[in-house]
């Protein structure tokens, strides 16, 4: 078993608090995303877990044994850095058996030239070798054995690394942004390839990424992380989708969510964007706050009308199979982003545009970013079905 259990964990640097009272149980075998802008703690953590980092107080435990005070090689996980960390004197056959050359061999059996003729050595090194090899292949990079990492792209350099991990057949698999050197085409074909290759090894992952992209696409579950807390911990669906804090509802999507200020009119009518809409929470009417409203929650409306938002095109992106369309409200300060398809829709700026949104994806927040969660609709206007609000 290879689960890890992280119990109140604090980190300072000095005055500055890094980490507060972090916990988190991770199962034997997830893939789980530390995800969070630079400054977060997210790092912090996994060289904690790594036992790189020593935690002020808290405890961790791997595969239900504390390590708390454990070296790093002790622990039984292997890191995968963003600067890969490789030796650039070393070919890739070599760095990616270091680890098994420091722990299978001897000091004097690691020396060049005459180590592999010592007594007991040639067996050794030979299934190292064949170990090497094995892992090599299963990553495509078995015909760069021979070259050192200054001959090799930066896609095969973080092969590289990820094998020189692999070899070791750890518990635990912790990675430090791996792919935030990548040009945009190889990292989503890395993404794949980890993804791919934590389904063959069955292990515990713990990556580290400032990337939604690679949170969303690789992940059983996302912490997304702020100064030094966990907002939030959940499937990556259930992250984007229901948001429990408007700082974790406006750090996923692209593009960014919407976020109005609003005010209850009556029990479940909400004033918005110069709009009466439903919305389905308890909020009592004159209260003020927030809505959110992902860009492809807007659906194209012919014409204005109840359940319906108007506004001046500022902007249309062309992105293929969308249009993002950025268009002024009366009433708003900033302008919206629709998400609308590119096959339905022909617009451009400078001419009105009539959208609608359904009711229960409008996400509410009050005025300190809590969410606001939903009931359903129906129960405040049982008479008006939802549905006729969005024609």
């Amino acid at each position: 078993m290879s689960g890890i259990t992280i119990r109140n964990i604090r980190k300072s640097f000095g005055a500055t608090r890094v980490l507060h009272d972090v916990s988190l149980s991770i199962a034997d075998g997830e893939f789980l995303t530390l995800l969070g802008p630079s400054g977060c703690g997210k790092s912090t953590l996994l060289r904690i877990l790594a036992g790189l980092e020593v935690q002020d107080t808290g405890s961790i435990e791997i595969g239900g044994r504390v390590v708390d005070g454990v070296r790093p090689k002790r622990r039984d996980v292997a890191m995968v850095f963003q600067s890969y960390a490789l030796y650039p004197h070393m070919s890739v056959a070599a760095n990616i058996a270091l680890p098994l050359r420091m722990r299978r061999l001897s000091r004097a059996q690691r020396l060049p030239l005459i180590g592999r003729w010592l007594p007991g050595s040639g067996p050794v090194i030979s299934g190292i070798e064949m170990e090497v090899f094995r892992t090599a292949e299963a990553l495509g990079i078995a015909h760069l054995l021979n070259r050192k990492p200054g001959q090799l792209s930066g896609g095969q350099r973080q092969r590289v690394a990820v094998g020189r991990a692999i070899v070791r057949h750890p518990a635990v698999f912790l990675m430090d942004e791996p792919l935030s050197n990548l040009d945009a085409k190889l990292r989503v074909q890395m993404r794949a390839e980890i993804k791919d290759l934590h389904r063959r090894l069955g292990v515990t992952f713990v990556y580290v990424t400032h990337d939604q992209a690679e949170a969303m696409t690789m992940s059983d579950r996302v912490v997304v992380m702020r100064d030094g807390e966990m907002l939030q911990v959940a499937p990556p669906q259930e992250i984007y989708a229901d948001p429990n804090d408007i700082r974790v509802a406006e750090f996923l999507g692209s593009p960014k969510i919407n976020m109005v200020d609003a005010t209850m009119r009556e029990p479940g009518l909400v004033d918005l964007a110069g709009s009466a809409l439903p919305v389905a929470c308890e909020i009592a009417p004159g209260s003020k706050f927030t809505v959110g409203i992902r860009p492809e929650a807007f659906q194209f409306a012919e014409h204005s009308g109840p359940g319906v938002i108007t506004g001046s095109v500022r902007m249309v992106e062309h992105m293929g199979s969308d249009l993002f369309v950025y268009f002024d409200p009366s009433g708003l300060e900033q302008p919206l982003i629709a998400r609308l398809s590119a096959e339905r829709t022909h617009i451009v700026a400078g001419q009105t545009l009539h959208v609608s949104v359904r009711s229960d994806q409008l996400l509410v927040f009050d005025r300190d970013g809590r969410r606001v969660r939903a009931r359903d609709v129906s129960s405040a206007h049982s008479s008006t079905p939802a549905r006729e609000w969005a024609r």
